[in-house]
């Protein structure tokens, strides 16, 4: 048994119980994140997160009688939710706490005669009078794959299927089959709460709609549906973002207590999952709880520790397996080393795919620890967690040699016992080191989620008493090239562009078009978002960010899927940034941030304008005139914003401002935050992130800079958001300057800040840019340039650009809606978004689509007819010799499916006879390229994925 003892747990640090039935699984961490998974196939959805840790299934509390929403958990309210003791042992979970009278105790559990979980909240009701509490269950749902959900959340959940079955009083969701091979998955939830505690209306209330529940630009703590006297929709169907929640009431005598048991179940069919669930009762979830010990009415208040000796070693490893602990991995020296990701694995059989253990034997004292992370591994794959495990020999010639057949004699010996039966797949290998070149033992130190040495039979932390992760950079007030943001104060600024407060074209109460139709206007009045994501994506041809309404977005490089800089939201819900510029008033510590989120000021305007190659936002609040503009120059990789800040009040301001970057530098939907190695420039003082540890771009930097004029930063996400903080309010700005921590093994992000004086009356203007390069070097290059730019000279080049191109064809009929479509915004998309970006929130393939881009072309013929040669040329190069073609690749390096659709061998032919015929140019038709080389299919298989020759 586990029981905390600490305040809260340190940065960096989880602690996972992962127990379930050998089909049925739940992993809960000790704020009560998690995930629930049936065989292989995920239900609920989950993310790596070690510093907001706020993904799972939770249960939400509100008194009825006017308290405040709190949680059985930590998660998701964050750490002012006042979470008291959690116990864990190997099959269930504890956590208690205690508001305003009422006792709350949460018991995890699955069941052993059925494929379901079961959690029972129980209440104390220690207040001299009767309350009645109304229960929230929320719980995101996947029901397949959990990287095809990581990839492309908003797709996967297009295949969802919510119902409602009254009669069981059951929560129904399956997901329709794509293919026959997909796995047939139900799953379900039911709330049973005993007939003499229910309250006065027991009817349930149900939602499976995520957008209703939450509403748009809102998290789960501030969802509409938890807002005192909502009511749940009672939602159902094709729901496009599903989740389970469920809503009851129980009513609490004084000094009495009542239980509720909230189950989640899984089945191949409905009438499986029906059935079993109609047999659920009060006794199914008292025989799951047998073994459980009772903590809520004990008087110690305590919170999250560290393990007990006795806990398991396959229980102790899981944490860092699921969240990558630095304290578990190679020591931060050896994390900046290993570069080229999984392929550097493969000569050796490692895929890479799956969590791996490396553990470094020195003699034969270490068949023992081998022996124990052997069981280590099987237990985890019984609960369908698949970790690879490397059992590496460090003696050297023949003692080498004999260590090494022992322990392949082992290795034999457990695959002999645990190959078979229904349990995830993983892999263990026996190699010796001193049969390894360098290249192949730095990727493996670096991938490896935990690393181990062999110690008197035990195996032990190789980073034991090394540094918890990261190289703290010498603080300093002056960084190189420094220059005072106050200097800007008497510049004279070059007036913004962008619309006035006139009328608008189209006004649909939230937006229209302004400067006879060119840009677009949004005002979001008293805490209104768009309802949907209204986005402007700003690109030249390789590099690019999004921009929404609300703030929100994405920024990339050479490829907008398989390099971003920051992470792609594919979240229209919530639409939360990964890029935000703070303002703190250093006097009243008033916060917000430039764009409407992440921090919205109440009773405040926010105006968005989207022009062609640029968007601005701007807004009043606090006495203070704040505008960004936001562009991409034509030739370079890098995104400059440009803020302007103008008191407007009587008195002087002290302000400090923070431009904050959380890293992705790996293909959208995988987690590199392991492998970013994140450092301060010393040439430059701009703060450089690297990712070295993946097959494609992992010899650029990205690099973020204020402008010179930053006087702290930080590379360490944990410690400017806080242990399970968010990203409206982080921690580290309560402070006077960031800590300057930076370095391998943290969860990495990009932070800078600078104070600002002004006087009433006066303005200033900083400059935040984010970008990449191909060397060290490039980055620095790039950061003095952009320093010393005319940023002024820079626009206009945008501008003009962006009007020479629309401004070739222009129309005018009867239809003004038509006029303002095909003379500016339709070609805008097509060559920014759909050629040089392909990237928009929905979709962010960066990949040509061969019929997809040919037809996008098509449209530039007349205004930009080089751009539309330069494609057919490169489509032309992607068909194979026997006829047909790459139906979509990504560059640079060409990888894509070759597939059996036959119309896109039209799309060639059709659309060079157009370019023909529309410029005259029938030279294209001279061009020579070489075809493709790559493995036919073979009868029956509709695509392969491949690099070919």
């Amino acid at each position: 048994m586990t029981t905390s003892k600490s305040p809260q747990p340190e940065l960096g640090i989880r602690h996972v119980r992962l127990f379930g039935n050998g089909a049925y699984s739940v992993m809960l961490t000790e704020a009560g994140a998690g995930y629930s998974h049936w065989r292989d196939q995920a239900i609920t959805r989950w993310r790596e997160d070690p510093t907001c840790d706020d993904w799972g299934s939770f249960i939400l509390l509100r008194d009825v009688g006017g308290g405040a929403l709190w949680s059985t958990t930590r998660q998701p309210l964050g750490a002012g939710n006042q979470m008291q003791c959690v116990d864990f042992d190997q099959d269930q979970a504890v956590f208690a706490s205690e508001r305003d009278g009422l006792g709350a105790t949460l018991a995890v559990a699955v069941c052993e005669g059925c494929d379901a979980e079961v959690r029972r909240v129980t209440l104390h009701n220690r207040s001299s009078t009767a309350r009645e509490i109304e229960l929230t269950s929320y719980a995101e749902l996947v029901l397949g794959s959990a990287a095809a959900d990581a990839s492309h959340p908003a797709f996967a959940k297009l295949f969802v299927q919510t119902h409602w079955d009254a009669g069981h009083g059951l929560l129904l969701a399956t997901r329709r089959k794509r293919s026959p091979e997909d796995a047939d998955l139900w799953a379900g939830q039911r709330i049973i709460v005993p007939v003499s505690q229910s309250s006065e209306d027991p009817a349930f209330q149900y939602e499976t709609d995520r957008a209703h529940f939450l509403g748009r630009g809102n998290r789960l703590p501030d969802a509409d549906a938890l807002q005192a006297g909502s009511v749940l929709s009672n939602t159902v169907g094709t729901v496009l973002d599903p989740i389970f929640s469920l809503r009851t009431r129980v009513r609490i005598d004084a000094g009495a207590s009542a239980h509720v048991d909230v189950w989640t179940l899984a089945a191949a069919t409905r009438e499986q999952l029906t059935r079993a669930a109609g047999e659920l009762t009060s006794a199914t979830a008292d025989a799951c709880f047998q073994r459980r010990t009772e903590v809520a009415d004990r008087d110690d208040v305590q919170s999250p520790s560290t393990e007990d000796a006795d806990t398991p070693p396959w229980i102790r490893w899981l944490a860092p397996l699921l969240y990558a602990d630095p304290a578990w991995r190679a020591p931060p020296r050896d994390l900046h080393r290993g570069a080229g990701g999984a392929p550097i694995l493969w000569g050796h059989g490692i895929s890479g795919d799956r969590p791996i253990v490396l553990l470094r034997i020195a003699d034969g004292d270490g068949i023992q620890a081998a022996e124990t992370l052997l069981q280590a591994q099987q237990r985890w794959r019984q609960h369908w967690l698949g970790v690879d495990v490397v059992l590496l020999v460090t003696a050297v010639g023949d003692a080498g040699a004999a260590l090494q057949g022992r322990l392949r004699a082992l290795q034999d010996a457990h695959a002999a016992t645990s190959d078979g039966g229904d349990v995830a797949k993983a892999d263990a290998f026996v190699l010796r080191q001193d049969q390894l070149d360098a290249a192949f033992l730095d990727g493996l130190t670096r991938a490896a989620r935990v690393v181990l040495d062999s110690h008197g039979g035990d195996a032990v932390p190789a980073a034991a008493g090394q540094p918890a992760g990261g190289i703290a950079q010498p603080e300093s007030n002056e960084t190189p090239g420094a220059q005072a943001a106050d200097a800007a104060n008497a510049a004279t600024f070059t007036p913004w562009p962008g619309a006035s407060d006139g009328a608008l074209e189209f006004d649909n109460g939230i937006g229209g078009f302004t400067a006879d139709g060119r840009e677009y206007r949004i005002d979001l009045d008293d805490g209104a978002c768009t309802p949907a994501p209204w986005i402007n994506v700003l690109a030249n041809p390789a590099f690019g960010f999004i921009a929404s309404a609300e703030g929100g977005g994405y920024t990339w490089s050479r490829n907008s899927q398989q390099n971003p800089l920051t992470p792609w939201p594919n979240d229209p819900v919530t639409d939360a940034p990964n890029e935000v510029l703070y303002l703190r008033d250093e006097d009243s510590g008033e916060l917000w941030s430039a764009t409407a989120a992440p921090i919205r000021v109440d009773g405040v305007r926010y105006q968005v304008t989207h022009g062609k190659g640029w968007s601005r936002f701007s807004h009043h609040a606090h006495g203070v005139d704040v505008d960004l503009l936001q562009y991409v120059p034509m030739d370079d990789s890098i995104k400059l914003s440009r803020l302007r800040l103008h008191n407007r009040s009587t008195r002087a301001r002290r302000l400090a401002v923070t431009g904050y970057v959380r890293w992705a530098l790996a293909p959208n939907g995988s987690n590199a935050a392991p492998y970013i190695v994140t450092e301060r420039d010393q040439a430059t003082g701009a703060l450089f992130a690297r990712n070295t540890w993946r097959a494609e771009f992992g010899e650029r930097v990205a690099f973020i800079d204020l402008g010179g004029a930053q006087t702290s930063i930080s590379g360490d996400r944990g410690e400017f958001l806080g242990i399970y903080g968010s990203i409206d309010d982080p921690q580290a700005l309560s402070a006077a300057s960031l800590s300057g921590r930076t370095g391998a093994g943290l969860d990495p992000c990009g932070a800078l800040q600078t104070h600002v004086t002004l006087a009433a009356g006066q303005q200033v203007e900083l400059q935040f840019v984010l970008g990449d390069a191909a060397s060290a070097q490039a980055a620095q290059d790039l950061v003095r340039r952009y320093r010393h730019a005319n940023t002024d000279k820079l626009l206009s080049q945008v501008r003009a650009y962006w009007d020479d191109v629309l401004d070739t064809v222009q129309v005018k009929t009867p239809d003004r809606a038509l006029d303002i479509l095909v003379n500016d915004w339709l070609l805008y998309q097509s060559l920014g978004c759909r050629l040089w970006a392909r990237s928009a929130y929905y979709q962010s393939s960066g990949a040509y689509g061969f019929r997809d881009q040919l037809q996008d072309v098509m449209s530039l013929c007349v205004a930009r007819p080089e751009l539309a040669r330069e494609h057919i040329v490169r489509s032309a190069g992607r068909q194979f010799p026997e006829g047909d073609v790459q139906h979509w690749w990504l560059p640079p390096k060409g990888q894509g499916i070759r597939t059996r659709m036959s119309d896109d061998r039209l799309w060639l032919p059709y659309v060079a006879a157009h370019y023909v015929d529309t410029t005259g140019d029938d030279t294209v038709l001279e061009e020579s390229v070489p075809f493709l080389e790559g493995e036919v299919l073979k009868d029956g298989q509709l695509e392969a994925f491949f690099t070919p020759g």
